[in-house]
C-alpha cells in the first residue's frame, strides 16, 4: 500500500480518516457530550458507520488501503501508547484488595462471557470474546486490542463497542443512584474499588465516581488502571488459547502462535512511564496523541462497517452484555465485600 504508485492514495485515505477524527474530537468537547462521558472514540465510530452506509460510494476506492492501515496498524501504535496513562506506582497504591478485586473481575467476566455467549446464546467466538473483553477490562480500547489477536471482523468489533456504549452509560446513571439510596454497605474506599472494578470505560468510571465524591473517584481510577494493566496477560493468554484450541476448531488445523507484540510494547511504555523520565507536559501530550490515534482507528473501523453485516450479528451481543452488566454489579459487590 506504500509502494511508489499507491503511496499518495494510501496517505489520502489516512488523511480522510484524520479529518473525521478531528471532527469527532471537537464534538466530544461539547459540554453536554462531555457531561455524558461520551468519548471521541464512540463519536468517531458512529460517524464512520454513518459515512460507510450513506456516502461511501463517493470516496475513491484507491483510498481504501489507507483506511485499512488506520484501522489496524495505527491501532497497534495507539494500544502501545495507551501505556502512558498508567504507572506501576499508581497500581501499587490501591493495595492487594484493589488488585485482587480487579483480577477476579477480569477473569470471571471473560470466563462467564465465553460460556454464556458460545454455549448458551450460540454466538460466534469472536463476538463473544470482544463483548466480554469490553465488559471485563477497559471498554472500547480492550475491544480494539483484542480484534487482531482473534482475527475479528469489523462488524463484530462494532457490535461489541455498541454494548460498551449502552451499558457503560447505564453505569454512570445507576451507580450514583444506588449510592444515594444507601443499598450497598460500602465506605468511600470500598465504593472506589467497586466502581473501578466494574464500570466499562475509564471516562465512564470517572463520570460515575465523581458524582459521589473525589475520594471515591481517585480510588476508582486507580483500580480501573489496574484492570487496564491486566490487558497484557489477557491478550497473551487469549492469543495462545485462540491459536492452540479455538482457531483449530474453526480451520481444522493447528496454527502458529502469534504473539501480540503491541501488548508487550504497551507494557514497556508503562515501565517507561513509571520511571518518570519524561517531563509531565510530554506525557500529557502523548496521552492526547494516543486518544486521537484511538479515535482514528475507531473511525476507520466504522468506515468498514456495513449495517447489513451489523444486523446479521443480531441482538445476542446485547443480551450477553446485559448478563455481564448484572454480573459486574452483583458479583463485583460480593467480591469487594468479601475482600474488604
Amino acid at each position: 500500500m506504500f509502494s511508489k504508485e499507491n503511496r499518495a492514495d494510501t496517505l489520502n485515505g489516512v488523511l480522510f480518516v484524520t479529518l473525521f477524527s478531528l471532527a469527532a474530537t471537537q464534538i466530544s468537547q461539547w459540554s453536554w457530550v462531555h457531561q455524558w462521558g461520551i468519548s471521541p472514540l464512540i463519536i468517531g465510530i458512529v460517524m464512520g458507520i454513518f459515512y460507510a452506509n450513506t456516502l461511501h460510494h463517493r470516496m475513491p476506492k484507491a483510498w481504501l488501503p489507507g483506511i485499512a492501515f488506520t484501522a489496524r496498524r495505527i491501532l497497534r501504535l495507539a494500544v502501545i501508547l495507551y501505556g502512558f496513562y498508567i504507572t506501576l506506582q499508581e497500581v501499587m497504591m490501591i493495595g492487594w484488595v484493589g488488585f485482587a478485586t480487579a483480577s477476579m473481575i477480569v477473569v470471571s467476566t471473560l470466563s462467564l462471557a465465553y460460556v454464556v455467549g458460545v454455549y448458551v446464546l450460540g454466538m460466534d467466538k469472536q463476538t463473544t470474546i470482544l463483548t466480554g473483553a469490553g465488559s471485563a477490562i477497559c471498554g472500547a480500547a480492550a475491544i480494539l486490542a483484542f480484534e487482531p489477536v482473534i482475527q475479528a471482523k469489523g462488524h463484530q468489533t462494532t457490535s461489541a463497542v455498541a454494548t460498551v456504549v449502552v451499558f457503560g452509560t447505564l453505569s454512570m446513571l445507576i451507580y450514583p443512584l444506588i449510592y444515594q439510596w444507601g443499598i450497598l454497605h460500602l465506605d468511600a474506599h470500598g465504593w472506589g474499588i467497586y466502581i473501578g472494578a466494574t464500570v466499562h470505560e475509564v471516562a465512564q468510571v470517572v463520570g460515575a465516581a465523581s458524582d459521589i465524591s473525589q475520594a471515591v473517584s481517585n480510588d476508582a481510577v486507580l483500580v480501573k488502571m489496574t484492570r487496564v494493566m491486566l490487558l497484557v496477560p489477557a491478550l497473551l493468554f487469549v492469543g495462545w488459547w485462540w491459536t492452540t484450541y479455538a482457531n483449530r476448531e474453526v480451520q481444522g488445523s493447528k496454527t502458529t502462535l502469534t504473539i501480540p507484540w503491541f501488548a508487550l510494547g504497551f507494557l514497556a511504555v508503562v515501565g517507561l512511564n513509571s520511571l518518570h523520565l519524561l517531563p509531565s507536559s510530554w506525557v500529557v501530550m502523548l496521552q492526547h496523541t494516543d486518544q486521537f490515534l484511538l479515535t482514528m482507528a475507531m473511525t476507520a473501523l466504522g468506515m468498514e462497517t456495513s449495517l447489513d453485516k451489523l444486523k446479521g450479528v443480531g441482538i445476542k451481543p446485547f443480551i450477553l452484555a446485559m448478563i455481564l452488566f448484572i454480573w459486574l454489579m452483583v458479583g463485583g459487590y460480593i467480591t469487594v465485600s468479601l475482600l474488604i
